[in-house]
């Protein structure tokens, strides 16, 4: 009966022990808040092809991180401007005149990362390519669309592939609303966006499945300085979440750490036409 008794034990208690160790999850929570700066310039063409060219800077303005992973615990904050990326940006989009009520973009953002040194281009240099399809509903009053985007991030350093890709796919789910106001030179906005992961690692995913990892607000003004100028100010809000793994080249897990965050930004873009 002792025998049987162990067998079943080691049955329940070894597989629970295999799973807590795969789930054992720390937790590490980021607040920042940044300050933004851009340009953009682009060119339209009457056949409904548009060409632009998009300079982003951002700095962040405070940041702290705080929280708890399986082997220690880490407080750090971060007062002052300090510079955080840069984002330039190519983008082709095309709507046709007859149905302009749709437009496909394609492009590719060359990512300059502020906070992995400089001493190595592999470290500090990110690519991105994206592509994707706009629909949209426009009257006298407001336009409404729908953005569909896939997003494939690329690096060059060297990485543990059982814990980070080379290339990571996302979906960005956008829906927003521009507004009208009579008379003024003057288009208040506002639009929500959801990032779902489509290529996370298998030990990355979230039981099993992909995941959303951000969730971004928006709500910004648009002000028409002259017929082919205009300058844009917004407050954005991002919820991250990701979770960071730490394995061995055996499928050991070592480490799982889920990283939530909390981005407050306030930005001015200038637009030409």
């Amino acid at each position: 009966m002792r025998k049987l008794l162990a067998v079943i034990a080691a049955l329940v208690i070894v597989p629970a022990v295999k799973a807590w160790d795969y789930n054992a999850t720390g937790q590490t929570t980021e607040q920042s808040v940044q300050l933004r700066a851009g340009a953009d310039f682009s060119k339209k063409w009457k056949s409904g092809l548009q060409l632009s060219i998009a300079e982003d800077l951002r700095f962040n303005l405070y940041d702290a991180e705080s929280g708890m992973t399986t082997d220690m615990v880490s407080l750090d904050t971060t007062y002052g401007a300090s510079f955080n990326k840069s984002y330039t940006t190519l983008t082709l989009s095309y709507a046709h005149p007859s149905f302009n009520f749709l437009k496909i973009d394609a492009g590719y953002t060359l990512r300059l990362l502020g906070d992995k040194g400089w001493s190595d281009p592999n470290k500090f240099l990110r690519h991105r390519v994206f592509g994707g399809v706009t629909a949209s509903y426009r009257n006298d009053h407001i336009k409404l669309y729908l953005r569909e985007r896939v997003v494939c991030d690329m690096r060059t350093d060297s990485v543990n592939l059982l814990e980070k890709n080379r290339y990571n796919c996302f979906l960005r789910s956008r829906l927003g609303a521009e507004f009208v106001v009579p008379g003024k030179p003057l288009k208040p906005y506002l639009w929500t966006e959801l990032e779902n992961t489509l290529n996370a690692p298998e030990y990355q995913r979230k039981n099993g499945q992909q995941y959303i990892s951000h969730v971004r607000t928006q709500a910004g003004l648009k002000w028409r300085l002259t017929q082919r100028s205009s300058l844009e100010f917004y407050y954005r809000f991002q919820y991250g979440y990701n979770r960071d793994i730490n394995i061995t080249k055996k499928k050991e897990l070592i480490e799982l750490t889920e990283e939530k965050s909390f981005m407050h930004a306030i930005g001015i873009t200038y637009h030409f036409n």
